[in-house]
Parts: structure tokens; sequence; C-alpha cells
């Protein structure tokens, strides 16, 4: 899965956009952190694979399968030394942390005060001596397999090569600073990113789909209906179907447009990327209202730990809580650039 997006120059499979998405569907419907991890993890090769080939060297040179974890908030502070930054900070949400061996972390440059001296955001990647795993931080409702701990970095060394821009990662500026010219890597990060999260959002949807159905099939009520069988519930049983797999059509649409413009040497504008994440936020809104509604009507049983619909609906909204998932923005920024006005660049 990690390798899907990787160079094939390092091992990876250079696949279509749309095959990772679906491999992270396909995992995430039968366990909602699986696909959680799978989706954010994998998509640290593509934009590493486009970075300063010592890094890459280190990250792959003798081992493919090296996982990396992040998180992007410029939540850390660098100062600048002779040949790099000295590099300080605590970053909640790294998913997936435990299993990885680097980390790609948000910083902003500052003085020897802490004083921000720069408001661009930079990345920053360390190994994994460089910084603590906080095994405590992680006590939540939902996704809990997803091990989204904390890390934090206590005046770390971080050379130049391994510091680089979010902003260069559109587009395929960064790609062509070393020499990728593979559609792939033309994509811009401001959307291959907040996609993974919708996908893997979509894939709990799916998956919740999936266990109400094998409950159903069963299920008999206090007054004896066979639910399988009942008006109500099959009603709801249809639209809910109907609204899932409209996401998960629309999301896949969307991709196979943005790759085709890419793959005939194309630009992404922002109306299109625009587009695509008013699209796949609003996919993720309908899938859970959808599961909302076959949860409301499962029944007492489907509260029970045992019970796999209780936790997809867990993992769902705690999902729907990342800043990928949040719908009005994204509406607002469509609505603005339709109408010819500057939307806010924050979050697409």
């Amino acid at each position: 899965m990690v390798r899907m997006l990787q160079p094939a120059e390092y091992g990876g499979y250079e696949a279509h956009p749309v095959e990772f998405f679906e491999t992270v569907l396909e995992l995430g419907a039968y366990c909602g952190s699986t696909g959680w991890v799978s989706g954010v993890v994998g998509v640290h090769p593509w934009q590493l694979g486009q970075w300063d080939k010592r890094l890459q060297d280190e990250l792959w040179g003798d081992d493919p399968d090296t996982w990396i974890a992040s998180p992007y908030a410029p939540m850390g502070r660098a100062r600048p030394v002779d040949g790099g930054y000295v590099f300080s900070g605590r970053w909640p949400f790294s998913s997936g942390t435990d299993n990885c061996d680097w980390a790609i972390l948000g910083g902003l440059k500052a003085d020897e005060n802490g004083e921000v001296t720069d408001p661009e955001p930079y990345n920053f990647v360390l190994p994994r001596p460089d910084y603590t795993i906080h095994h405590d931080s992680w006590n939540v409702m939902g996704l809990c397999g997803s091990g989204s701990k904390d890390v934090s970095i206590d005046n770390a060394f971080v050379p130049d090569y391994r510091v680089n821009k979010p902003a260069k990662f559109q587009n395929g500026v960064q790609a062509r600073v070393v020499g990728r010219d593979q559609p792939l890597y033309q994509l811009p990060f401001g959307s291959i990113f907040p996609a993974a999260i919708n996908c893997a959002t979509l894939a709990m949807a799916e998956g919740a789909l999936g266990a109400f159905v094998d409950h159903s099939r069963t299920r008999v009520t206090v007054k004896g209906t066979v639910t399988a069988a009942d008006p109500a519930q099959l009603s709801t049983l249809g639209a809910a179907a109907a609204d899932i797999a409209a996401g998960r059509t629309q999301f896949l649409d969307d991709w196979n447009r943005m790759y085709d413009v890419v793959a005939a040497g194309g630009t992404i504008s922002d109306s299109m990327r625009l587009q695509n994440r008013r699209n796949g936020v609003r996919a993720v809104r309908r899938a859970v209202d959808a599961v909302d509604r076959l949860f409301a009507h499962a029944g007492g049983g489907a509260i029970h730990r045992n019970r796999p619909m209780q936790r997809f609906w867990r993992d769902l909204h705690a999902g729907l809580n990342h800043v990928c998932n949040v719908a009005e923005p994204m509406y607002q920024a469509y609505g603005l650039d339709l109408f010819g006005l500057q939307p806010d660049p924050f979050g697409w």
C-alpha cells in the first residue's frame, strides 16, 4: 500500500491515483483505522518522491518499505543555523506513527527567542531517533486503531535538504526540480492529501453499510418483525446505499478527470481544484448522513461493543472532525471562485 504512489526508482509502483483510492476504500471498509492510516501514510511517498534526492536515498535506499508519518500543522519552531535548522515542538495526530521510521512535521522559522520570523509554513523531515512518541496521548472515541499519537522534538538538527515549502508541491513545481515528469507527480498536494482523508472516510461509510446489511439479515425486532422484509428498513437502506454509492462514484470520477488533465500535459486550474474539494467534502457529508440514518434504524443491539456497526459509526464521526472533511469553507471557496472573487487559499 505505501509503495503505490512511491517512485519506481525506489521500488514503488507509481500507480494511478484512482487505483490508490480504490485500495483505501477496500481496506477502510473492513477497518476504518486501517483505511485511515493507509490513506494518510500512503500519500507521503508521493510527496517525498519529489524531495531532494539525498533524502529519498536516506528513506528508501536500503528499505523501499519505509513508512513515514506526519502531521503537517506548523506547530514547530525552527531556528536557522549553519547547514540547516534547530527544530523543536509538539504535534498531535501523527496517524500510524508507531509503524513509521520517519516523520514530516510542520513548522515556522523563528529567532533564538522563539519568535516567528517568517509566517510561511515549512515541512521538516526527521528520522525516528530525533522525535519522541507520546504513547499516552491517544485516548479517543473513534479511529482508536489509527494510533494518531502526539510526537515531540527538542532541539533536533534538521539539514537544509530535509526542509521544504508545502507551496512547492503544487502542479509539479517541486517534481520538476528533481526531474520527475510523470503525470502522477504533476498533481497538486492540496488536492491529493485532502482526497486521502475524504476517501478513508467514505470507506468507513461503506463498511457501516455492509455491517447494517449483515446485521439486518437475521434481525427480528421485539414486535417479531423480520427487518429484512420491513418496508421502513428497506426504504432507509435503499436511500443510504444510493447516497454512499453516489459519493464513491463522484469521488473516483473527479480523480480520473484530474489525472487525465495532467496526463495530457495540462495543469490543474484553481477552479478545478475547488470543484474537486467541494465534491469530496460533500460526498463525505452525504455518506455520514446516510450512515446516521442506518444507525438510527439498526436497533439497540447495534450499540454493543461486539457489533461492528457501532465501531464504523464512531470511526466515521471521528474522521468527520478532520479539517479536510470540514465542508462549509470549501462550499464558500467554491462560490467565491464561481463569482470571480478570491477565496481564502487555506484547505484547497
